[in-house]
């Protein structure tokens, strides 16, 4: 690779709110405690993935846990602050309990974090009792029952019930892969089963193809080292990769919605690790620098030194 194309291409970075002016208006509004502006961004788009996406803009806002219940108290319909408040009550018990594993996390920090996400699904059952409609809360609960260990046919219930709502809400769907995984008590089987089922019952073009990618991340995140690079090279794994971008990132129904910036992240590791430069260098092109923390900090604490490796290798 000449030097003058790599100084030429766009420098990886991450941006806090995915690319998403909105959800950075968000930020800003909570971060000054302004509700009136939340509410009326949040009223401005459909429920569904277009606004999980701006909820994004709150989930990591230190102190809006705060101040949300008096406005729960205040408002008249309350159902858009409880979803806001359970949204970040979710957030906020994650931070508690940190992103270890479950043997270096103490019993005060397990104790914190069931208490936050208890808070959170009550807030999020009474939006969504008031709101049957919306698909937002069943999201944000299946993140919820996860740390609750609610079980998985009480899991699989709050998957349904989000995407009944919303067929192509494609983080539900992210959120049952991690749910029938191994690591939170299901399977590599189940897992890959429910990867390419969604797939292939979707639309070509749709989203959902990044599924069966992700499945391969997680089971090859499961592997000691050595492993882990034998199962994610074998032909195999690069067949079903080529056909899950075929079915939605390559195809030329795909549409950049909601979440595309980091299932193209996800593709671009994916295609790295098994040693499909071409298809990984593709991917890497579209993003122009285009980095999310997930999944690259499957591979390096800092996500864009990971993202800038992988990239220069493939020639993206």
């Amino acid at each position: 690779m000449s030097l003058f194309r790599r100084f030429t291409r766009p420098a990886p970075r991450v941006d806090a709110d995915g690319w998403n002016p909105e959800a950075a208006r968000m930020r800003a509004a909570a971060e000054r405690r302004d509700w009136p502006a939340m509410r009326e961004l949040l009223t401005g788009v459909p429920d569904g993935l277009e606004r999980t996406a701006l909820l994004q803009g709150v989930t990591d806002v230190a102190g809006t846990e705060e101040w949300l219940p008096e406005v729960i108290e205040a408002e008249r319909d309350p159902a858009l602050a409880l979803l806001v408040s359970g949204t970040r009550g979710v957030s906020w018990a994650w931070e508690a309990r940190t992103a270890a594993r479950a043997k270096h996390v103490s019993k005060e920090q397990f104790a914190t974090f069931h208490e936050r996400l208890r808070l959170a699904e009550e807030q999020l059952y009474e939006a969504a009792e008031r709101e049957p409609d919306w698909a937002t809360p069943w999201f944000q609960l299946q993140i919820c029952g996860r740390g609750l260990e609610v079980g998985h046919e009480a899991a699989r219930h709050r998957f349904e019930a989000a995407v009944h709502r919303c067929p192509g809400h494609v983080w539900a769907y992210e959120q049952q892969l991690q749910q029938v995984c191994a690591k939170w008590g299901g399977s590599h089987e189940e897992m890959h089963e429910f990867a390419r089922t969604s797939m292939l019952k979707d639309s070509e073009g749709g989203a959902l193809g990044v599924l069966v990618a992700l499945a391969h991340l997680e089971h090859w995140l499961d592997l000691d080292s050595g492993p882990d690079a034998e199962y994610i090279r074998d032909p195999d794994v690069a067949a079903q990769l080529h056909e899950a971008a075929r079915r939605s990132v390559f195809h030329a129904a795909y549409e950049r919605g909601p979440g595309w910036i980091q299932q193209h992240n996800v593709f671009a590791m994916a295609f790295s690790l098994a040693g499909q430069e071409k298809a990984a260098a593709d991917v890497f092109k579209v993003l122009e620098g285009r980095v999310t923390e997930f999944p690259w900090q499957y591979v390096n604490s800092e996500p864009v030194k990971a993202f800038r490796t992988w990239r220069d290798r493939a020639g993206g």
